[in-house]
């Protein structure tokens, strides 16, 4: 797959200020394979040498034997979302919003992310929600262009396909806007996430306060629309994947027949298959498996659909998203670290294989030539605590 974006010729606000020359020490470095005490050395935002033993020479930081790994690379995320609209229906300002997200994320170990906008609107329903992707986006961009965030953003597409507005929203992006990911979503009811029409219930009740009968309509206008236009709106997504040069993600996959449908779209990575069999049926299509970390933490879905942890016991896992709380991403790697008795392998979850999943060959991993995202680590009760974050070599939290 191609990369999404060219990295040396994007740059970001911290790379006009990245520390000259740093060095952490006496620390174990999780690398790609292995767990070893050493030191990992800065120069310009780029790793310079990774070196093994427990010296601390003058000047470098004392890591005391905390962890050092990489940046954590989130690829979908309703953060902003929340942020900007904290409550239902309540607008929050928008550059006030994006800071307080990129500084929280900055806060977790997130050295890279891309941010999840929905595109495809409802405007003939009570359950509508408006268009507001390309707006938000402008002034995500215009953020880092005036150099207001700590780090590195990047923007992922969620169309949904069971919407009025889809092709629409989307032609008003365009290549240079930093778009590393699209995703096909279809929620409609009674199928995929929403295969329980009560679990349906209770999330849109909550969080759009309809009546019974109102929920009746609903439900009843977005199966229609579905067949109206899903098909159209499906093909036409994946034609805009290619035309942003962006990797092409399925959300939701239950079936195997829904997971031949993604192979044959060109899916790259599976966002939460639902069910066992779909994510078997990832693997064995050569499809990448992505799931949320809040279901990994709290020990299973809250959709009722299947247990991240189950499909790591089955190996079907392969990368970590925070979705909907930025802190579960690294304290999700430390529970897969103690599952399968390896953290380099559950490590990689959440840096390495994001990355290479969209394309990123300049971050990920501790290794020379790559760029400066690192996170200082230390564990109590388990629990990983996150003490310093460095992007590109410049402390960021």
């Amino acid at each position: 797959m191609n990369s999404p974006f060219d990295p040396d010729g994007l740059t970001d606000f911290h790379d006009s200020q990245m520390s000259a020359s740093l060095c952490l020490a006496n620390a174990e470095l999780v690398l790609p394979d292995a767990v070893v005490r050493g030191r990992i050395t800065i120069q310009d935002g780029v790793i310079a040498g990774v070196t093994e033993g427990g010296e601390v020479p003058a000047g470098a930081v004392d890591c005391q034997g905390d962890y050092v790994i990489p940046g954590l690379v989130e690829l979908h995320t309703d953060n902003l979302e929340r942020h900007i609209e904290p409550r239902p229906e309540v607008d929050w300002p928008r550059l006030p919003g994006l800071i307080a997200h990129d500084a929280e994320l900055a806060s977790t170990g997130i050295t890279t992310v891309f941010d999840a906008l929905r595109v495809g609107s409802l405007h003939n329903s009570k359950g509508r929600y408006k268009a507001y992707a390309r707006e938000l986006a402008n002034e995500l961009l215009a953020a880092r262009a005036a150099g207001l965030f700590k780090i590195s953003h990047f923007l992922h597409l969620r169309a949904e396909v069971c919407s009025e507005t889809l092709l629409e929203e989307f032609a008003e992006f365009s290549a240079e806007d930093r778009v590393g990911i699209v995703s096909l979503m279809d929620h409609t009811p009674g199928q995929r996430q929403f295969r329980d029409l009560a679990a349906l219930k209770t999330y849109v009740a909550k969080k759009r306060g309809l009546t019974d009968d109102e929920f009746k309509d609903h439900v009843a206008n977005l199966i229609a629309l579905q067949k109206r236009v899903g098909a159209k709106h499906e093909a036409g997504a994946v034609k805009e994947a290619r035309r942003l040069n962006a990797a092409l993600a399925s959300h939701d996959d239950t079936t195997a027949k829904h997971v031949a449908t993604s192979r044959d779209n060109g899916v790259s990575f599976a966002e939460f298959p639902t069910t066992l069999e779909a994510a078997q049926s990832c693997h064995d299509n050569g499809i990448k498996v992505m799931m949320g970390a809040p279901n990994i933490v709290r020990g299973g879905s809250h959709s009722g659909n299947v247990s991240a942890s189950e499909l790591a016991e089955h190996g079907l896992l392969d990368m970590i998203s925070s979705d909907y709380v930025p802190s579960a991403l690294l304290l999700s790697a430390f529970h897969l670290s103690r599952l399968w008795n390896d953290l380099p392998r559950a490590i990689a979850c959440v840096t390495g294989c994001p990355a290479k999943a969209t394309g990123l060959t300049d971050r990920g991993a501790l290794a020379t030539g790559l760029r400066g995202d690192v996170v200082r680590v230390a564990v109590s009760n388990e629990t990983p605590i996150t003490k310093s974050v460095w992007s590109r070599g410049a402390r960021v939290s």
